[in-house]
């Protein structure tokens, strides 16, 4: 018996190892499958890296403001403001943790606890109800998958909640999400957020206003203030409550904040009246930079506009062809179209910019894009050019009709003043004041077309001028913006300008790209300019853009009507501004017969630039250096001392006046 005992023990140890290895063996290969079967399924389900984490640059809003510092536009494909987690409000993550992920701290970017909270939510709703993702879950989703609602995405999220956890700290956890979380209304991240509900910084939020805005991530449509204010309310006291159950606020507080007023910001159109100013600038930015970064790369750039100047010629404009319809008596049906710019003298600074009637019903640019012949408004630079040598205002040019050889193709040129009349002897004064062709044409002989295309050209004129006389009386087409930029030599003592839109650039990281300070040119002598200038002011005063006067101070300009009134043109100056106003129609016809550029652009002048100077005590332009002002008789240009009133005495060159005495001043 004991023997029996012995080998039935025998073979039971000698089965056990036996079974013991097959069953090693079955452990290793099922462990083997299943760990292969884990991997195939990782691989499978594509998790994304996270890398990109670790260097977060999301794209954001690229900012245009005005001359004071106000944004007045926005360019984005997500509107988004990045602000690091250290300048916000300490309330404000608070505010989110509390609605979204009470335990944010406490889990390892999966939060089991409401998982199960979530799911049987579900269960009792028949449905996915809640969802019971954190706050790194949705950072996972946001960035680094889809928005599919199945669950295999929420596989994925939750594998990459756990690998962001382990690799970014909390902190940096929150500073993505509050950046990157959508709040509705086209807004992205609390910055941007703010800035839309609100009209301010995050800096500058209340704890209501912090409330309302960590209500919104769930539904940011259902919860919007701006389309259901109930649901916003009721989802801020919400958060309020959940802020106190968390210790971050007292019930106190809470209750306080729930019955503050809240202050919307207005639903801004900044567009409303600087759109072609902005297309301006958007042009040149993506021209300099290209269209993705102005979209995504968080530009800021300061611009020269004045927004009340701004607002004040589109006012002046409408007000000018509104009175165009009322004289055409054709109503607003068919009305011209208008453009004005108006650029600082000594900076270049374009402070003002309209391109057209309505920017809605187009978008092309009359005071940038489009060439006109300026007419008349073009021979103050021959007139400057002739004083910049030996003319002088008193100087005489026989006034009689012309007979010039066409080009090959054309019949003899017979150029006539626009009244049709001839005058005889006439000074360089009269016939800039009166705005004389023949004179015009034969003082542009005398000096040359070369020099007055090179004048030209030095003062920004970039547009291909005809060499031939029709350029004295501004046959070759230019802009707007051209044309006024050109009157700052005559304007700033012979110095040209450039126009400048953009001051300072800075990329997202406040680095300055570009910053554009002014830069002027000599380019006539600063007694020659003072002499247009003072010749330009009675072309206000008593000349043909009598339609102009009426500023307090100084002011000076010139008219300009091209042949058949399809163009009326009116650029002016006082010692701040210079402005130019066009009118016409896109199609080249007729503005009226009596439709010139006094009539037409020079009341839209007078009335911006009034409402320019208010505020501004009225100023003077001062002559230059080597100048004397004599009594000159401005029909025959003789010294005349019985002229007593020296307002209408004559500038001239100290080295000319010997000569003027004499009479044989050229």
């Amino acid at each position: 018996m004991p023997a029996k005992k012995k080998k039935q023990k025998q073979i039971r140890i000698h089965w056990n190892h036996h079974h013991l290895g097959i069953l090693l063996i079955a452990i290793w290969f099922g462990l083997t499958c299943f760990i292969t079967l884990l991997l195939f399924l990782f691989a499978s389900l594509n998790i994304p890296d996270i890398e990109a984490l670790l260097h977060y640059q999301p794209s954001e809003t690229s900012v245009i403001k005005d001359r004071y510092g106000k944004t007045i536009d926005r360019i984005y494909i997500e509107n988004r403001i990045v602000v690091d987690i250290a300048d916000m409000p300490r309330l404000l993550p608070k505010a989110f943790i509390a609605a979204e992920d009470a335990r944010f701290y406490e889990h390892a970017g999966v939060d089991s606890i409401s998982i199960l909270r979530a799911v049987i939510n579900n269960l009792r709703a028949g449905g996915r109800s809640q969802g019971g993702s954190t706050i790194t879950q949705q950072v996972a989703r946001s960035l680094l998958l889809s928005r599919e609602k199945t669950y295999l995405r929420k596989i994925k999220e939750a594998i990459l909640a756990y690998r962001i956890d382990q690799v970014l700290s909390k902190e940096q956890v929150l500073h993505i999400y509050l950046n990157q979380i959508y709040l509705g209304e086209k807004s992205y991240g609390v910055e941007a957020a703010s800035q839309t509900y609100f009209g301010k910084s995050i800096s500058e939020l209340s704890l209501a206003e912090m409330a309302i805005l960590a209500g919104l991530p769930q539904a940011p449509s259902r919860y919007s203030p701006f389309k259901h204010y109930n649901n916003a309310k009721k989802r801020q006291g919400y958060v309020l409550n959940r802020m106190a159950a968390e210790g971050f606020i007292s019930s106190s507080a809470a209750r306080k904040a729930f019955v503050a007023p809240l202050h919307w910001a207005p639903q801004k159109n900044y567009f409303s009246h600087s759109r072609y100013f902005l297309a301006h600038i958007r042009k040149i930015i993506t021209k300099r930079y290209g269209h993705h970064l102005l979209a995504t790369g968080g530009l800021t750039i300061e611009t020269t506009l004045d927004l009340s100047l701004q607002k004040q010629a589109a006012i002046s404009l409408e007000k000018g062809v509104a009175s165009w319809a009322l004289r055409s008596g054709k109503g607003k049906k068919t009305p011209p179209q208008g453009a004005l710019v108006s650029i600082e003298n000594t900076t270049g600074y374009v402070r003002a910019l309209i391109g057209g009637i309505n920017f809605q019903r187009s978008q092309f640019n009359r005071a940038t894009q489009a060439k006109r012949q300026p007419g008349s408004a073009f021979k103050p630079f021959i007139y400057g050019e002739a004083f910049n040598t030996n003319f002088s205002p008193a100087s005489i040019i026989m006034d009689k009709p012309l007979n010039l050889p066409g080009d090959r193709t054309q019949k003899p040129w017979r150029p006539k003043n626009f009244s049709g009349k001839n005058f005889g002897p006439t000074t360089l004064y009269t016939a800039l004041v009166k705005s004389r062709n023949i004179v015009t044409i034969k003082l542009l002989q005398q000096i040359g077309i070369d020099s007055i295309i090179y004048l030209a050209k030095r003062t920004g004129i970039k547009s291909k001028l005809h060499h031939n006389l029709s350029l004295a009386l501004g046959a070759s087409e230019v802009s707007l913006l051209e044309l006024t930029a050109a009157y700052s030599i005559f304007a700033n003592e012979g110095n040209y300008s450039p126009a400048i839109f953009i001051t300072k650039v800075y990329d997202r990281d406040n680095r300055l790209l570009e910053h554009n300070i002014p830069r002027n040119r000599k380019i006539l002598d600063a007694r020659a300019a003072y002499q247009v200038t003072r010749l330009l002011q009675d072309v206000i005063r008593t000349g043909t853009g009598k339609k102009a006067w009426g500023l307090a101070g100084h002011s000076a300009g010139k008219t300009g009507t091209t042949d058949g009134n399809m163009d009326a043109w009116f650029i002016g100056y006082t010692p701040q501004l210079i402005t130019g106003v066009w009118m016409g129609f896109d199609l080249k016809k007729s503005l009226g017969r009596r439709e010139t550029g006094g009539l037409a652009c020079g009341p839209i002048w007078l009335d911006f630039m009034k409402k320019s100077m208010i505020g501004t005590k009225p100023r003077f332009f001062s002559p230059p250096k080597g100048m004397t002002f004599l009594p000159i008789n401005k029909q025959t240009g003789h010294y005349d001392p019985t002229i007593r009133n020296k307002t209408n005495w004559l500038p001239f060159k100290d080295e000319n006046i010997e000569l003027i005495l004499r009479g044989t001043v050229q």
